[in-house]
């Protein structure tokens, strides 16, 4: 019997591993470019009690000590559909030279709608000891700007995604205690472009025939990497119906590897520029990310056999993220920088349960979700701002082994305002820019859930 459960479990997160690393690029749908939608069960309350909810196995991203609660060995699959708005609403955007730009806006929608998939397997092994597997997208980013916009100096298409494989274990070790622990191994792959303003770096050098603003070509930069990080955490239930969870999820170092790509301009231009320079050669190209270490604190209190209420916060570490710097194999081309000095970020959300019966439950949830990006460093390509959320869900059990979920968030945005300078470092040939990003995200989540 072990063997059949175990061959059905990986079977599933084989199967979620095809469809993440399929579907998961996406937009981030928390702070910074950070990723909550693991749970419609925990989305149903807007992840308020995550860390300590322990309500069935995808509870275990938050806390690995959640397995330690499941009577039973479990799989489970979910899969949020995120809906994101973005436009942005430009006021003023010229080059180093003050020439304008032109363009429009960059779209009526420049976010990109994505499923991101999750699905996780646990074992029990011992009635005190579970052994898990989760495939997950923590982090991931996408946006795409029209080729001509305004900002296209700054940003035409952004997207980052991740894959991460974590194989888990907690143990019972008392009636009170539960601790977990994780290894984390993550996939991440990134691809940026932003046009290349040949027009003002050849008439600035000297180039006959160039013209600010009018001889475009491009620079795409792609890379990848595989890295190693880990997860821990306790679950205490100090009297039955009372339980406080903390866990912390590690930062995770990567070094990317790639390729950087140039197009020049029609008018040879940039053509011109390369020959007497050496740069905009096709070359490898490498940068380095971190994805942030997190520190939750959970609380889950039934108040009797139907209602339940829980809180949660949570500390990101996304000061970590002070630059993003891309490195050229071609010495003659200096490194590609954008300062971005993100601040630490709190996520705070309250939520309910009411159990109508054995068979249903319902959920809410509030949360404010706090950005890490100063104003002075707000990008298009991460126009993030600060999120309040609003959430419902329910649960049905239409088998005593199977369970469905489903779960719907609305998060309202806070306008953000860009006001980018062609003095700021790295911001020389990509000029001046400033203007407002409005946005707006909603998601539906789905889950099914399934003990044996």
């Amino acid at each position: 019997m072990l063997q059949r459960n175990i061959g059905m479990s990986v079977a599933v997160v084989g199967f979620g591993i095809i469809a993440i690393a399929s579907l998961a690029t996406g937009p981030a749908c928390a702070a910074g470019f950070a990723i909550r939608e693991q749970s419609a069960t925990a989305l149903g309350n807007a992840f308020a009690g995550s860390t300590a909810g322990a309500e069935d196995i995808t509870y275990s991203y938050f806390n690995p000590a959640a397995m330690a609660r499941q009577p039973d060995s479990a799989v489970a699959v979910v899969g949020s559909y995120i809906m994101p708005r973005s436009e942005f609403t430009g006021s003023a955007s010229s080059t180093v030279t003050g020439t304008p730009t032109g363009g429009g806006d960059g779209g009526d929608d420049i976010a990109v709608d994505a499923l991101v998939p999750a699905t996780f397997a646990m074992w029990a092994v011992q009635p005190s000891l579970r052994l898990g597997l989760a495939v997950n997208v923590p982090f991931g980013l996408e946006t795409d700007y029209d080729d001509g916009w305004r900002g296209r100096y700054h940003a035409l298409r952004s997207r980052l995604r991740t894959v991460t494989a974590t194989p888990m274990v907690s143990y019972q070790v008392s009636d009170m205690i539960a601790l977990g622990a994780g290894m984390q191994i993550q996939y991440i792959d990134a691809k940026l472009s932003n046009a290349v303003d040949f027009g003002t770096i050849g008439a600035l050098s000297g180039i006959p025939g160039a013209v600010p603003a009018a001889q475009d070509g491009s620079a795409e930069v792609n890379g990848d990497d595989v890295a190693v990080g880990f997860n821990l955490g306790v679950l205490v239930e100090p009297w039955e119906g009372t339980r406080f969870g903390a866990a912390f999820r590690s930062k995770i170092d990567h070094e990317l590897e790639g390729d950087a790509d140039f197009r020049f301009d029609s008018a040879g231009v940039g053509a011109a520029l390369s020959g007497a320079t050496g740069l905009f050669v096709d070359t490898g190209a490498k940068a380095s990310v971190t994805t942030p270490e997190m520190v939750s604190f959970g609380v889950h209190q039934d108040i009797d056999a139907r209602w339940s209420v829980m809180a949660e916060a949570a500390w990101t570490r996304w000061s970590r993220f002070e630059e993003l710097r891309i490195r050229f194999d071609n010495p003659a081309q200096p490194d590609n920088f954008t300062e971005q000095d993100w601040d630490d970020s709190w996520f705070f959300a309250a939520g309910v349960t009411f159990r109508p019966d054995n068979r249903w439950a319902l959920r809410a949830g509030l949360a404010y979700d706090q950005t890490p990006i100063p104003d002075d460093r707000r990008t298009p390509r991460i126009p993030a701002s600060s999120r309040t959320w609003l959430s419902v869900g329910a649960s049905f059990q239409p088998l005593d082994s199977l369970q469905v979920g489903i779960g719907y968030t609305h998060l309202f945005v806070d306008d953000g305002s860009i006001d980018l300078a062609a003095g700021d470092p790295g911001n020389t040939f990509r000029g001046n820019l400033s203007g407002e990003s409005e946005n707006a995200v909603d998601i539906f989540t789905l889950q099914l859930s399934w003990a044996f």
